[in-house]
């Protein structure tokens, strides 16, 4: 017979598991905006944002 450690806890999908955001600007897959130059960012910040 096996024992459990806590039959009642309850394990969240993905729990723990880094991830980083990509976006798609001006036709690029970036992480993070540094690279940008001042029009590359602007465009970024007038962008509608879409929320779930």
């Amino acid at each position: 017979m096996t024992a459990n450690k806590n039959v009642n806890e309850e394990i969240m999908v993905g729990e723990g598991v880094k991830f980083e955001r990509i976006r798609r600007i001006t036709g690029y897959l970036v992480g993070t905006l540094d690279r940008f130059n001042d029009g590359k960012r602007a465009e970024e910040k007038d962008r509608v944002k879409h929320s779930v």
